[in-house]
């Protein structure tokens, strides 16, 4: 039983407990309430808390407190959020040129195709007029003439022109430039158990997104006189980006540079996409940036030297150690010297978190509060919350404060008994050395708090990502001692000398050949779909109970709390019947269909850009999130709009055949070949007929533009409920399919994302759809769907359902009138909605 120290008192623990429930009621809010509910809210807490602390009736005052702390944080972060919401980009600049003058605030982020950073904003105008901005933009820099993706595309987005001349000029944190900007509100993707980039922009405080124009007929950015990198936070960040840049002048291999400079200056963007993906399956993603293990091990280190340090002072003069205890030095200077490494990488939020919680440590122990670590444990993440509300929906955040309760609560300090430990030390006295027993307790000591936590954590890990290493026991067994005791420091010396760094480089070397063979291996990894929350809960309980230091037949009970977990199945659809999932993944197509036992994947989305697309994005997490085995990758066409994430598709689905339209030498033939879709092409999944309908297959005798080449399927349900998937044909097109035969369908792909050059009024009162899909990206340079096409659709009476504005769409057969669209389904406060413009276009 968990025993609770009487000298500590319970009201701060239960307004601490309140106070986290109050902020994440506040985060499922979808619009927020006026201002004055919040502030209210905060006035009714302190009231509240008076009236608590004069209360004698325990149940009372415990109700009392709770209502208190739920105020408190439903009303500090209501209030947070409605001042910041209040920065928010008027829509009516969106897509305006825009001259701004501001600075830039940290070191820019440089990828191969653009270069990307935080601008603070000075001065704006449009059209010689000031007007007023967010007072931080996002903005992209993009080189050379090529179709480059919009400032958001590290998750999703639709491609922009960038039509640029002028390549990218050095910038540095702290320099004032003036610039040419277009902006627009931040708007990501939106789909099933997706990354919520939108919160991620909130959390860092930017309400707007652009890109910087500098193409032949635009004003050249230019950089100004008056700088102010003198200010020490600007002078850090100068001082991150030169070392960045000696690290890849030094090191020749790419990769070995990238985990470097991600290890001493923060930058994670420098790791190459592929090595991220083994860092993945090996489960040590979070040894190769600054995670809260390296600045806690920073930590230790740190104030056991300058504790030995302090001590040896009294050599020289006993007043120091007399002014402050050499145990108190050591933890207040571990504490400035790990705040400092945290500022020099970055700082980012979780870099924070960890200072903040090893703030809280430090406070209790040397103003002698002995608290049980469930009050530590509370303490540090009501005073983080505080701090950053909207951790509370980050998956670090979650797996940080799980891993540590888990060491608390399986009492890691007790693994070998005092008693046992000398009778061992007697024992093998005359063989073994002491040193030696000590470096086998520890290394026994690390090896059980590692198998620990990865089994208590097992549920949490699929519940957040789907997915979890089989190896990654064993990979993390090699690469934590070898990452944090050996390539971190050295990577943190080459700082003074460099050839430090071509030591860590090789160590680098061997560490990742050792994984890329372990992530190799059949069942690396495991997938599984999502589950409920109610079973995820109860998984993650069944993992803590299995290394509670807890009676066996308590720690048993944890087994049946996990099966669910690990045996639960998505709902499919019944025999006969299909699903649609039309992914919002911008400017492109991608449609999942789903039958009771088999998957169909039309299109794979755009390409962001060299090191990302909508595949890797968007594809591959979702089909992991809903288990999803691909029989088919149906490619309609070969443009990039299309197949750009066909290859991350294909590389995850192994098993899946492939069929399109492409040419023999197309590179996508070569990492898999597939066959023609042409007419007359039919197959049966459960009950559920196929028929191709385009293209003829004499057309692949005659060049021909791609978009006339695009596969067009018709799916029909045994219920005669049908779907047309037609991808980018135009008029000529849709006027041959209407020799084919019956094209009636319920729902229907729009042609060419609702160009002008297609959705012609005779093929749309021969398809007589209920319901048409719209995938194009918001604000796409195309202009799609074009108005004149939207309106040929309403007069029909035909709904319309834009991927920008609902997000992922889902249709069924079985209910063919319904359809759910995500950004609805999962909407909060923080989201972007374009003013005035519904998810679904009705008649």
């Amino acid at each position: 039983m968990l025993r609770i120290r009487p000298s500590v008192p319970s009201t701060p623990i239960i307004l601490w407990v309140g106070f986290v429930l109050g902020v994440a009621m506040q985060l499922q809010q979808a619009g927020l309430a006026v201002f004055t509910l919040y502030t209210n809210c905060v006035a009714a807490a302190l009231g509240l808390l008076l009236v608590g602390m004069f209360c004698r009736r325990p149940f009372i005052r415990l109700l009392v407190v709770v209502a208190a702390g739920l105020a408190l944080g439903f009303g500090s972060t209501g209030w947070r959020a409605s001042a910041f919401d209040t920065q928010r980009l008027d829509p009516a600049l969106e897509g305006r040129d825009i001259q701004v003058t501001g600075v830039v605030q940290a070191m820019p982020q440089e990828g191969e195709d653009a270069q990307r950073f935080v601008l603070k904003v000075e001065s704006a105008r449009l059209d010689a007029q000031p007007v007023v901005l967010p007072p931080q933009l996002y903005l992209g820099w993009y080189s050379g003439f090529f179709l480059a993706p919009r400032p958001d595309a590290a998750t999703v987005a639709e491609p922009s022109l960038a039509l640029s001349s002028r390549q990218p000029q050095p910038m540095r944190a702290g320099e004032r430039w003036q610039m040419t900007v277009r902006l627009k509100a931040p708007h990501g993707s939106s789909n099933p158990h997706g990354f919520d980039y939108e919160l991620w922009l909130w959390e860092q405080g930017l309400q707007a997104t652009g890109s910087v124009r500098a193409g032949v007929h635009d004003t050249p950015p230019e950089k100004l006189n008056g700088s102010v990198s003198y200010k020490p936070r600007y002078w850090v960040e100068r001082s991150r980006q030169s070392v960045r840049e000696a690290i890849f002048e030094r090191i020749e291999s790419p990769r070995k540079a990238g985990v470097l400079v991600a290890l001493v200056v923060g930058d994670q963007n420098a790791i190459e996409r592929a090595d991220w993906d083994v860092f993945r399956a090996t489960g040590i993603a979070h040894l190769v940036s600054i995670s809260g293990l390296h600045i806690t091990l920073f930590a230790w280190l740190t104030s056991r030297a300058l504790a030995w340090l302090w001590r040896r002072s009294a050599l020289l003069t006993p007043r120091w150690c007399l002014l402050l205890p050499a145990s108190s030095a050591g933890a207040w200077g571990g504490l400035v010297l790990a705040a400092g490494y945290a500022t020099f990488s970055g700082l980012g939020l979780p870099a924070q978190r960890t200072i903040l919680m090893l703030a809280v440590v430090v406070l209790l122990r040397q103003t002698g509060r002995q608290w049980a670590w469930p009050y530590i444990w509370l303490l540090a993440m009501a005073v983080v919350v505080a701090f950053d509300p909207w951790a509370l929906l980050q998956a670090g955040f979650w797996l940080s404060f799980v891993a540590v309760g888990v060491l608390f609560a399986s009492d890691p300090g007790t693994h070998l008994s005092t008693q046992a430990n000398k009778t061992d030390a007697v024992s093998l006295r005359p063989r073994f050395p002491v040193w030696l027993m000590h470096v086998a307790r520890g290394a026994w000591r690390m090896l059980r708090e590692q198998w620990v936590i990865t089994l208590a954590l097992t549920p949490l890990t699929l519940l957040l990502f789907n997915q979890v290493s089989v190896v990654g026991l064993l990979a993390n067994a090699l690469a934590i001692p070898a990452v944090t005791l050996l390539i971190t420091p050295l990577a943190l010396l080459g700082v003074v000398w460099a050839p430090f760094w071509d030591v860590a480089a090789g160590c680098i070397g061997v560490l990742m050949a050792v994984l890329e063979v372990l992530a190799s291996w059949p069942m690396a990894t495991i997938s599984q779909a999502t589950v409920p929350i109610g079973y995820a809960a109860a998984g993650v309980l069944g993992g803590l109970l299995l290394v509670m230091r807890l009676p066996w037949h308590w720690r048993v009970l944890g087994v049946p709390l996990i099966l669910p977990v690990l045996l639960w199945q998505p709902l499919r659809p019944v025999v006969g019947e299909f699903e649609l999932l039309a992914a919002d993944i911008g400017q492109g197509n991608a449609v999942l269909v789903r039958t009771a036992t088999h998957a169909l994947l039309y299109d794979a989305g755009p390409r962001f850009s060299r090191d990302s697309d909508a595949g890797d994005r968007v594809l591959v997490p979702l089909l992991r999130a809903l288990g999803e085995r691909l029989d088919l990758v149906l490619l309609s066409h070969r443009d990039a709009d299309h197949v750009g994430g066909a290859a991350s598709v294909l590389a995850m689905q192994p098993q899946a055949a492939m069929s399109s339209s492409m040419e023999d030498a197309n590179e996508l033939q070569q990492l898999r070949t597939g066959t023609r879709c042409a007419t007359g092409q039919r197959w049966q999944w459960d009950g559920v007929d196929f028929e191709m309908l385009h293209p003829d297959p004499a057309a692949y005798e005659a060049p021909a533009r791609s978009n006339t080449m695009s596969c067009v399927l018709r799916i029909s349900a045994a219920s005669s409920v049908s779907a047309l998937l037609v991808g980018d044909i135009e008029v000529r097109q849709e006027q041959s399919l209407l020799r084919v035969g019956s094209i009636q369908s319920d729902v229907l792909l729009m042609p060419h994302h609702g160009s002008k050059t297609s959705s012609s009024g005779s093929f749309l009162d021969a398809v007589q759809p209920r319901m048409a899909l719209a995938q194009a990206g918001y604000r796409n340079r195309f202009n799609h769907p074009a108005p004149e096409v939207l309106e040929r659709y309403l007069e029909r009476g035909i709904t319309v359902l834009q991927s920008a504005h609902c997000g992922a769409a889902t249709w069924r057969s079985a209910w063919p009138a319904e359809w759910t669209c995500q950004r609805e389904e999962g909407r909060r406060y923080w989201h972007h909605r374009v003013p005035g413009t519904p998810s679904a276009f009705r008649p």
